[in-house]
């Protein structure tokens, strides 16, 4: 099964606490660029169509996506890539301070015929490229799955109003959504998450999951509602966690067509969002966004499956 992921690559700069004596990390980041990374490292077949910049970071991003066996595809080069300065609370908690410009250009040659297409974060409402985004997911729509993750970064997202409008636009696009609660609270301020969610659905996807940190994760259809515990971890920090879930979502589906999503039973619906929690929690356990491979995920259910026995 092929993907496609289409959006923006960014240089993570994590800066060192002050005093520290230590220096700023700067790791290859962007949430689509993260998806298809993670998607990479469980083996799957994914092009990212995606902007960079010939510079450093530009450099420093290619090498680690096609490391993995991400297939690159540019749609227009900009001036310099993309950068974040990551701040991090005594709790690994990320916050973020962009310097990003998206001007993706038409991408119809990026991959032939995708069983895929995965949008979302900044690229999906940042124009111009945004433009580009959804024209390029309505056009593969007719014959791909499409799943969604809004990542808000509220100071990119420009006037509240307008930034939901264009949110629920890609919400109606997805079969597949995905949000953190920290995205539902600055979408819609003091809204119970399960309505959110129900609400999502009835614009067209067949499975809203919502994230919740170190409380779990949330998945919501319109035959069941599920919520399964996080597992038990060692924060490192939060960079990557709901990209490396996402990731882990769609390969855990890979194959399910619109139908069968709808059908997911309270059982596969409980195996999802634990297998991804495992795959967020394996990420913050480590610095940067750094998902786990295949063997390594396999071998982190098993063992937190051990520890819940023994715990119980």
């Amino acid at each position: 099964m092929s993907f496609l992921v289409i959006g923006e690559c960014v240089a993570d700069i994590v800066r060192a606490p002050a005093g520290s004596g230590a220096a700023d990390r700067v790791h290859p980041g962007g949430s689509p660029a993260n998806v298809a990374y993670g998607l990479a490292r469980l083996g799957r077949d994914v092009t990212l169509l995606t902007q960079l910049a010939d510079d450093p970071s530009g450099r420093l991003i290619a090498d680690h996506l096609k490391g993995a066996g991400v297939r690159m595809a540019l749609g227009g080069t900009p001036a310099r890539t993309p950068s974040a300065a990551v701040g991090l609370d005594d709790r690994g908690r990320a916050t973020y301070t962009f310097d990003i410009a998206w001007t993706l250009e038409s991408g119809e040659a990026a991959a032939a015929a995708p069983a895929h297409v995965h949008i979302g974060s900044i690229a999906a409402v940042t124009a111009p490229g945004a433009d580009a985004v959804l024209a390029e997911t309505e056009r593969l729509r007719g014959r791909a799955t499409v799943s969604y993750d809004p990542n808000v970064r509220p100071g990119l997202m420009g006037e509240h109003e307008a930034a939901v409008a264009r949110v629920e636009r890609c919400v109606a696009l997805g079969d597949l959504v995905k949000a953190s609660d920290e995205d539902l609270a600055w979408l819609y301020p003091g809204e119970d998450p399960h309505a959110v969610a129900a609400r999502w659905l009835a614009l067209g996807p067949a499975v809203v999951l919502v994230t919740r940190g170190a409380d779990g994760s949330l998945a919501v259809t319109r035959r069941h509602t599920v919520a399964v515990e996080a597992p038990p971890v060692t924060v490192v920090d939060t960079v990557g966690a709901g990209d490396s879930f996402m990731s882990a979502v769609l390969d855990t589906l890979a194959g399910q067509g619109r139908a069968a999503l709808g059908a997911l039973s309270a059982e596969e619906l409980t195996g999802l969002l634990a297998r991804a929690g495992t795959a967020a929690a394996v990420t913050v356990s480590r610095a940067g966004a750094q998902p786990p491979d295949r063997t390594e995920l396999d071998a982190a259910r098993a063992e937190f499956a051990l520890r819940s026995g023994r715990a119980s």
